[in-house]
């Protein structure tokens, strides 16, 4: 037998244990039911976000699955109308922009984790491949962040040239890419490497300087050229 919302005592509801003790102490399943505001007859709000919650991936803990969900498959959980499944992507989306910063801030790259931190929280969410650049003075500082490929949601169509284009404009020295892997696993590919590869050389004879290519996943991420690092000594350790 279901538990109507009004039945449980008000420091268990939803709506009240935010109100009485703060947003963070409510659990994924709680916030849901806030969003999804009423139950069916059958069931409450709660159950209804449990069966939301119940649909993720089990090996992990991200919701990200639900960012990638669409109307139409919330829409096939019982007690998601067409007007749920629509405030449930309208919330996502918010979430996903209020992860981006308002204006770019004054950062200076100084490792991978650097430049992981300024793209992370955008990209992680992403379903398609989308590549960046990102636009340095002589000191590392980040002048700005251009979009220059959108691909498939495995794979993404890009040039040397078209990664240079906007460096060699403003007459920036130094660049860093930065691509997503909608997968969520940030191994970068045998076409990743030979892509750095090909720009790496090509930003050489432009005077510019490739300082990295990171490639983002699911709050993870790797750095190609530290990778390459380690590899070159690991071949020098076994000599």
């Amino acid at each position: 037998m279901t538990v109507k919302m009004k039945e449980l005592p008000m420091s268990e509801r939803p709506y009240e244990k935010l109100e009485m003790y703060g947003a963070d102490t409510l659990s994924n399943a709680e916030l849901l039911a806030i969003i999804i505001k009423s139950g069916t007859r059958d069931e409450s709000s709660l159950d209804t976000a449990q069966k939301i919650l119940s649909m993720k991936n089990k090996n992990s803990d991200s919701l990200r699955f639900i960012q990638d969900m669409s109307i139409q498959e919330f829409m096939k959980i019982k007690g998601i109308g067409k007007v749920k499944a629509i405030q449930l992507k309208a919330v996502c989306e918010i979430a996903k922009r209020i992860s981006r910063p308002i204006e770019l801030p004054r950062v200076q790259i100084n490792c991978p984790d650097d430049i992981a931190r300024l793209l992370m929280d955008e990209l992680k969410y992403e379903k398609r491949e989308v590549v960046k650049v990102i636009i340095l003075n002589i000191k590392n500082i980040v002048i700005k962040i251009v979009d220059i490929c959108l691909g498939t949601d495995n794979s993404a169509i890009l040039k040397p040239r078209d990664a240079l284009a906007e460096a060699i404009k403003i007459g920036a020295p130094k660049i860093v890419i930065v691509h997503n892997h909608p997968s969520g696993d940030p191994t970068p590919s045998k076409a990743d490497i030979e892509f750095t590869d090909r720009l790496g050389q090509a930003a050489s004879l432009m005077g510019i300087e490739l300082l990295d290519h990171i490639v983002i996943g699911d709050c993870r991420f790797e750095s190609i050229f530290l990778n390459s690092f380690k590899r070159h000594q690991r071949r020098k350790e076994l000599g």
